[in-house]
């Protein structure tokens, strides 16, 4: 009898792998702007599973995403048609489930091992491959290997790095390891050729469609504003690091691409999407881009967002939920651009028309 369930069982799960609307799995890896709950397993400051994070959720309740409610991998997957990917390291993530995706991010890692060692215990992104390969094994033991291998091919993947590479490794402190070892534009180069190790590698492991998101404004966010800005304009400084580390993040990708020979990896430009609301806030329905709608202290910057923390009233118009993490409705505007903004913020394509192609395929 239990052979006979596990043969229904393994041919529906077999039948909806070869549906195309329903097929396309969805995996995430990165840091805090895309992890959706692998911190609350870990025993790490890095955590966003207490209120009022998470209070327009659907639950109303913290999830462990860094948001007040959706955050950007859960916005794509309405866009895919498809139910939010679990944590991996949620118990949940079983049987069916695993067909839907997986996210490995986890708040606090960046390109480089050294960067967020202050959080203690986070999944840096070489243990984020890792548990992705653990994942096939898993897939590959429940619809078998060709299955296995099919969905992980027709993914669509997201990986949203190199932020807290700046804030939480080389700003840090004054005269930090690394801005001692290196001047930023050697920083930058290194940083990228780890990326690019990274990139190569989860390529390697299956993966052929890659939204891969380049840093935002780094000096306009509140946390910086409060340590650096007297006046309320972005640092120079860490606006330069942006500026520095994305070209050269869209020029990899392309490398990258050319060695594959196929549009493997598509980058978003998320410093200009950022920008676009952080200086003209009015035009899309903020009142301001420059405080938190959860903090302390100047521009609500200052330190974690609490029960304790001041609180604003109505989300929406407020384009920072925290002091670096944007507002579901501000990750809303970011993926509608990744869905249809032009070449100027998507290259080589945006993600509808990556999705119209594979679904002509």
């Amino acid at each position: 009898m239990e052979t006979w369930l596990t043969l229904i069982f393994h041919f529906f799960a077999l039948g909806k792998l070869l549906v195309p609307s329903e097929a396309r799995a969805f995996f995430v890896f990165g840091d805090s702007l895309v992890d959706n709950g692998n911190n609350n397993y870990l025993a790490t400051t890095a955590r966003a599973d207490s209120l009022p994070y998470g209070i327009d959720y659907p639950t109303h309740s913290p999830t462990g995403r860094f948001s007040n409610g959706l955050n950007l991998p859960d916005i794509i997957s309405e866009h895919l048609g498809a139910e939010s990917t679990l944590p991996y390291l949620s118990p949940d993530l079983q049987g069916e489930k695993l067909l839907v995706g997986a996210n490995f991010a986890s708040a606090g890692i960046g390109v480089l091992n050294d960067t967020g060692v202050q959080f203690l215990n986070i999944i840096r992104i070489s243990q984020q491959l890792s548990y992705f390969e653990q994942y096939q094994d898993r897939v590959s033991s429940l619809v078998g290997p060709d299955q296995a291998q099919q969905l992980v091919n027709e993914a669509l993947f997201l990986i949203a790095l190199g932020g807290n590479d700046f804030v939480n490794n080389y700003y840090l402190v004054p005269y930090s390891a690394r801005s001692r070892q290196y001047d930023l534009p050697d920083y930058v180069e290194y940083v990228i050729s780890e990326y690019k190790k990274i990139l190569a590698r989860l390529h390697e492991l299956g993966a052929r469609r890659v939204l891969v998101t380049g840093t935002g404004p780094l000096g306009c966010v509140p946390a910086e504003l409060a340590m650096r800005s007297r006046t309320g304009e972005c640092d120079p400084e860490l606006q330069r690091a942006g500026e520095l580390y994305n070209p050269r993040l869209v020029q990899i990708l392309s490398e990258l691409n050319s060695d594959a020979g196929a549009d493997v990896f598509v980058t978003a430009n998320a410093f200009k999407m950022h920008m676009d609301f952080i200086t003209n806030p009015e035009a899309y329905g903020f009142v301001t881009s420059k405080v938190a709608c959860c903090g302390q202290g100047p521009y609500n910057g200052l330190g974690f967002c609490t029960p304790a923390s001041s609180l604003c009233p109505n989300r929406s118009v407020y384009a920072f939920w925290d002091a670096f993490h944007p507002t579901e409705r501000a990750n809303r505007i970011i993926v509608d651009q990744f869905m249809t903004a032009s070449d100027e913020y998507m290259s080589p394509m945006n993600l509808s028309t990556i999705l119209a192609m594979d679904a002509r395929e």
